[in-house]
């Protein structure tokens, strides 16, 4: 009965204004994220109970306007649209209280049920802030919530104001004559129902928003014939609510207007609302200057900064990848997994069994065999890649949490920018680090489609994901010079592929902007709850395709199909110098890279590769083609066509990287 009554409450606001603290910490453990329809952009939802009442907490993308830019924030609006929620939370940076206060007006003047929460007051605080949120309270006409969130300070204020919210009529905004004027004019002309304010529909009617448009003008035409058909079956009498001419008059007023305001409309709504933000924030907000910059505001600066940012970034990659992943995770961690528990232990044992009680061959082969469903998928899943992907989730949701990404953007984005990139293509580019198939999911952020694919493509080729690179790592970290070359030959195909990306395809240089949150020291329970998060959904989704992955190379192994099949790849694997057995290690990188990883791991601990051929088979199997995943992936977000292409061109690439790469090597002896 519960789940009948249930409330919704929806999270909005910019990226890092702590949202996403927010939901965890209404909802606990209680959460689910899926894919809103028709996208993949995702949607957290959870459940909780204030006051006896059970609420629905649904956290919405970024968004910094209701009129949408990107993807998410075209989902955002969607939700808003589409749905009555018991509350809307608008969530913003108390630091940057004016510039996202705007915002606030818009939803308040569409006529939500809004509840203001002035978060992250501890670090606006620090910087010589203070806040009269009574009075912002009385200006605004709904409820405002100071908060520290990573604390839970405010939480109970913030709990008592959803349980006890009821929409307020509010008083309209008043923005200059002009301008009221013509929103009145086409006010008046609009009769359907609308979940959004007639009044907000109208500006953004105004701004040629498409998509109210397109909405607008589907309501208003109905409404209209309907309301032709009642004067018809009334024996010709008019109705005075709305006509056909009516409608047509909206159209025609919406063009004059916005034709007549082309140059400045955009720009006079902009300034109106700010004006109209400076006059509530008068007696609100006042600056005392602090004593000294704080230390986390000059971290801040020195993260973004070429000269400084820089050997921060080298530093975090040494400490946080190569010792942290390659040598913890892909050393420490799998040593004790796969080389102490499995292979001296849990092997043995299961071999034993199988051998004793399993008396088909075939079935032993299965599960027990060189290709068997325990001795390679689950260990390879349990012992190889997940203590792996578990310290590289770890280190990502600290960095997260710190706040370092959209500055390691900001530092980025003059390179990235040669590159046919902007900064915001930074956060993809890291969690490809992660996993590449979430990384190409993520590409939908960026802002055109030039950007996406030359992300792709990138991702595709020279973005090992968190297994592979762990993997990587601990194999070449016992040849710091094979490391070493491995790290620049990446670099430089990742350079020079986008150099050459940006070059070929023709468009505009992407333009970037990004909310920075405060840095600050990452919260235990946030890093906790991300990390085993992660895990747990990499987990659920590894597992199926290594046992997949280990029925075919079992089948193929039984026709006979996969000794073909190596004996097709084998001349190729030799012409960059790699044994024949290296063969079966790029078969399994084209089920998970991942595997493939996995597979010169055993390679590389049965001495059959030196170090030139360690460092030739790594950069191949880097840049060799996509996982069935990534591939399936692309084939959905970038369409069959182009997915064909940049698998095929990776390929070949990859290939001719490795032949190029074996041939230096060896004539410069520089591994020898």
């Amino acid at each position: 009965m519960a789940e009948q009554h249930q409330r919704k409450v929806f999270l909005v606001g910019n990226p890092n204004v702590g949202k996403s603290v927010l939901f965890n910490v209404l909802t606990g453990a209680y959460t689910t994220v899926s894919n809103y329809p028709g996208t993949s952009v995702e949607i957290s939802r959870g459940q909780c109970v204030i006051s006896g009442q059970h609420y629905e907490i649904l956290d919405t993308p970024g968004m910094y306007s209701i009129m949408p830019i990107t993807e998410e924030e075209r989902v955002a609006r969607e939700i808003l649209l589409v749905d009555h929620p018991h509350a809307v939370v608008h969530v913003i940076d108390a630091r940057n209280i004016e510039r996202m206060l705007p915002m606030t007006l818009q939803l308040i003047e569409a006529g939500l049920p809004v509840i203001l929460v002035v978060n992250i007051l501890d670090e606006a605080e620090r910087l010589g802030m203070k806040f009269d949120l009574p009075l912002l309270q009385q200006k605004l006409g709904v409820p405002v919530i100071g908060t520290v969130m990573k604390r839970k300070q405010g939480l109970g204020e913030l709990q008592q104001a959803i349980a006890e919210y009821a929409t307020v009529p509010h008083k309209p905004f008043v923005y200059g004559s002009d301008l009221e004027r013509d929103i009145d004019r086409i006010v008046k002309l609009l009769h359907g129902e609308y979940r959004l304010s007639k009044r907000a529909l109208t500006m953004l009617l105004l701004q040629k928003d498409s998509e109210i448009g397109t909405l607008v003008e589907k309501t208003e035409a109905e409404l209209a014939h309907h309301a032709e058909d009642q004067n018809r079956d009334s024996d010709g009498s008019h109705s005075e609510d709305i006509s056909l001419s009516d409608f047509e008059k909206l159209q025609e007023r919406v063009r004059e207007i916005a034709y007549n305001r082309r140059a400045d409309l955009h720009l006079q709504i902009s300034l109106e609302r700010r004006k109209v933000c400076k006059q509530m924030l008068e007696a609100v907000v006042t600056q005392e200057k602090p004593a000294g910059i704080p230390f986390a505001e000059r971290l801040s600066t020195w993260t973004m900064n070429p000269w400084t940012g820089t050997p921060i970034l080298l530093l975090v990659v040494y400490f946080g990848l190569y010792q942290f992943v390659g040598g913890f995770g892909a050393g420490t961690l799998v040593d004790f997994l796969e080389g102490s528990l499995f292979e001296k232990y849990i092997n043995p044992t299961v071999i034993a069994l199988g051998q004793k009680y399993i008396t088909p061959e075939w079935l032993f082969e299965l599960i027990v065999g060189e290709y068997g469903l325990w001795t390679l998928g689950i260990r390879y899943a349990v012992a190889l890649v997940l203590p792996i992907v578990g310290t590289f989730f770890l280190v990502f949701s600290m960095l997260e949490d710190t706040g370092y990404f959209p500055r390691l953007a900001m530092l980025v984005d003059r390179l990235f920018k040669r590159i046919g990139l902007s900064g915001r293509a930074v956060i993809p580019i890291v969690l490809g680090f992660g996993c590449d198939t979430m990384a190409t999911m993520v590409t939908r952020t960026l802002e055109t489609t030039r950007e996406r694919i030359i992300a792709t493509i990138l991702l595709a080729l020279a973005i090992p994901c968190s297994a592979q690179l762990g993997v990587i790592l601990g194999l070449l970290s016992a040849v710091p010079g094979s490391l070493l070359v491995w790290m620049i030959f990446m670099l430089l195909m990742f350079l020079l592929i986008g150099f050459l990306s940006a070059k070929l395809m023709p468009g505009e240089p992407p333009v970037f902007y990004m909310e920075l949150p405060p840095m600050r020291l990452p919260q235990f329970r946030n890093v906790a709850v991300k990390t085993l998060t992660r895990m747990q959904s990499y987990f659920i989704e590894i597992l199926p395709l290594f046992l997949v992955a280990s029925v075919i190379l079992w089948a193929g192994k039984m026709t006979g199909v996969l000794d073909r099949l190596v004996g097709v790849l084998a001349p190729v694997v030799r012409a960059i110098g790699l044994p024949d057995q290296a063969t079966t290690a790029f078969i399994f990188g084209f089920f998970r890279r991942d595997f493939g990883a996995a597979g010169l791991y055993d390679m590389q601990t049965s001495g059959l590769l030196n170090a030139t051929q360690l460092t030739v088979a790594a950069v191949t199997l880097t840049l060799f083609v996509p996982c069935v995943a990534q591939f399936l992936m692309m084939k959905k977000e970038r369409g069959l066509k182009t997915s064909l292409v940049i698998f095929i061109f990776v390929s070949v690439l990859a290939f001719a990287s490795g032949w190029v790469l074996n041939k230096f090597l060896l004539a410069t002896g520089l591994l020898v």
